[in-house]
C-alpha cells in the first residue's frame, strides 16, 4: 500500500494532517534534523506513529509533504506597476527564500522524499500559479505565457540555486525577466 500524499478530504483527516504538519514544523525549529523522528512527531501531534507511517510512509515523505506546503504558502509579491517589475520582484523573493537555510531545506526535502514526483509537481504548480496571478494584473497588456516564464526564469534560477557553486548575483533575476520580455515582445516593423 502506498502512502497517500495527494489532496485530502476535510474532517478528521484534515485535522490529523494539520497537527502532524504543525508538529513537524515546530520540531524542525527546535531539533537538529538528525534528531527528528516519526515517533517524536507523533507524540507532539498527539497521534499514533502508525497513523503517520500509514499516511506518509517514511520521514522523508512526510518532510517532502510539509516542505511542499511551506512553498505553497509563500505570498505573491505586491504590484510594482509593470509586468517586468512584478516578475522581477517575485523572482528575487523566490530566490531569497530558496537560497539559504530553511528555504534550501524545503527544496531538498521536497525532492528527497518524493519518489512519485507528486510534491515536486505541486511546487511547480505553485510557482506557475503565482506567475499567472502576477500576469493577470495586466489584462490590457501582452504578457508572456506563464510556461515561458517558468522555462526562462524559474528553471535557470532553480538550477543556479541548487547546483551552481555561486549563488545568483544581484541583477540575475532582472536579466532573466528582461530576456523573457524581449523574447515575447511583438516584432517591430
Amino acid at each position: 500500500m502506498s502512502p497517500r500524499t495527494g489532496s485530502r478530504p476535510g474532517g478528521r483527516s484534515a485535522r490529523i494532517q494539520q497537527a502532524v504538519h504543525a508538529a513537524t514544523r515546530e520540531l524542525l525549529d527546535e531539533l537538529a534534523r538528525e534528531d527528528l523522528t516519526i515517533p517524536r512527531i507523533a507524540e507532539r501531534a498527539d497521534v499514533d506513529p502508525t497513523t503517520i507511517y500509514r499516511r506518509w510512509g517514511t520521514l522523508a515523505q512526510l518532510l517532502s509533504d510539509v516542505a511542499a506546503d511551506r512553498i505553497r504558502e509563500a505570498p505573491v509579491t505586491p504590484s510594482t506597476g509593470s509586468i517586468a517589475g512584478d516578475l522581477t520582484a517575485w523572482g528575487q523573493h523566490y530566490a531569497e527564500e530558496l537560497s539559504f537555510g530553511p528555504g534550501r531545506s524545503y527544496i531538498t526535502d521536497v525532492l528527497a522524499g518524493d519518489s512519485s514526483g507528486e510534491n515536486a509537481s505541486k511546487c511547480a504548480d505553485y510557482a506557475a500559479a503565482s506567475i499567472e496571478e502576477i500576469l493577470s494584473r495586466f489584462p490590457d497588456q501582452s504578457t508572456p505565457p506563464p510556461d515561458l516564464v517558468v522555462e526562462r526564469v524559474v528553471a535557470p534560477l532553480l538550477y543556479r540555486l541548487l547546483f551552481a557553486s555561486d549563488r545568483p548575483l544581484d541583477g540575475y533575476v532582472e536579466q532573466l525577466v528582461t530576456r523573457v520580455m524581449e523574447e515575447h515582445a511583438p516584432a517591430q516593423d
